[in-house]
């Protein structure tokens, strides 16, 4: 019989903490969930700006002298504001646990790559929370450019809106140097990496205030990355849609044909769609325009983005699964790639 994992969620302040948080009750199988540490005192930027008590109903609420305390903890889920990512996460470090911990790296990369770096040493497992790592149409997708099915790839073209932002959570976004570039756009610089490997370079980014959103609120952002073999990766998002459903799409063009998923994810249970169109037959599948039904996302009730990347964390830290050798490698490049590709420049030294 497989090992209960005694987690910890430190934090209930970042963006995904709720679902994070639900997912690891939904979870009983792998984890033991001991206690959540309470962060919603501290006076960095998050959104929103305060989680209800509602949120940790039921759950015990830990202080951090607890959590290192106990020496029965096998992991921690780091959820807390993102500027107190990486303070946090390297707590979790020295106390020699394992992690998940919730996007962005942080703003320097000096800081970052020496946490990863550190943990890869010390065999401990960091699992970062891009969202979209499970997302059966974005392997899918991977795989398919792996195997050359759309040709050489020359653009690659993602949107991150959403409707759900207020002026709170705008001042938020203006915390950042990248803005919601740097905060959204993070998840789609995760699988840019791994569809196509590091970016050579970045150009400027564009880091506009929304119609109608105070000044500084880089709340309206476009990024583009380039590739040496020539692809171009094009990156948006805003947070001032809020009439057009769905606000988040992916296409990709190759010299044998394109691909288009459109949403990126979903959560009514419905499949998610590949919309293909290939000039000559590949990987299996002919000429012509077809859709691809990859299936629904998850295994709790169809709509959890969560649960397979979980399940995947519980697997690696119980050693029952290896962790890919080039895990760190891939997390370092990706947090180059969304810093350059958010106009923030690369520390060296600590």
């Amino acid at each position: 019989m497989k090992k209960k994992l005694r987690v910890v969620q430190f934090g209930v302040s970042h963006e995904h903490a709720d679902g994070k948080l639900a997912t690891i009750k939904a979870l009983p199988d792998e984890f033991e969930l001991v206690g959540v540490v309470d962060d919603r005192d501290n006076t960095t930027p998050r959104y929103p700006l305060r989680r209800p008590d509602s949120m940790t109903e039921g759950v015990p609420l830990l202080t951090e002298e607890q959590l290192w305390a106990d020496k029965t903890i096998d992991a921690v889920f780091v959820e807390v504001t993102n500027c107190d990512l990486i303070p946090v996460a390297e707590r979790v470090l020295a106390h020699g646990l394992p992690m998940h911990l919730d996007k962005p790296g942080g703003e320097s990369y000096a800081r970052y790559a020496k946490l990863r770096t550190e943990a890869k040493a010390r065999g401990l497992h960091v699992q970062m929370g891009y969202m979209f790592r499970a997302n059966p149409a974005i392997n899918w997708l991977t795989t398919a450019i792996h195997n050359g099915v759309l040709g050489e790839i020359y653009g690659i073209e993602a949107d991150m809106d959403h409707g759900y932002g207020d002026d709170n959570y705008r001042r938020y976004l203006g915390s950042f140097q990248g803005g919601i570039l740097y905060n959204l756009g993070c998840h789609l610089v995760d699988f840019f990496v791994s569809m196509l490997g590091e970016p050579s370079s970045a150009r400027p980014p564009v880091l506009r205030d929304a119609p109608g959103s105070a000044p500084g609120s880089r709340d309206n952002c476009l990024g583009i990355l380039e590739w040496d073999a020539g692809a171009i990766g094009i990156v948006r998002s805003c947070d001032r849609n809020k009439v057009y459903f769905p606000a988040r799409r992916l296409r990709i063009n190759g010299t044998n044909g394109s691909a288009e998923l459109c949403p990126i994810e979903r959560f009514d249970g419905q499949p998610l769609l590949v919309e293909l169109k290939l000039r000559n037959p590949a990987g299996g599948l002919p000429a012509g325009r077809q859709t691809l039904n990859l299936g629904a996302q998850g295994t709790r009730g169809n709509v959890d983005r969560y649960i397979d990347q979980l399940r995947q964390f519980a697997r690696i830290v119980r050693g029952e699964e290896k962790e890919p050798d080039d895990l760190c490698e891939h997390d370092l490049a990706v947090q180059r790639a969304i810093l350059r590709m958010s106009g923030i420049a690369l520390d060296d030294k600590l």
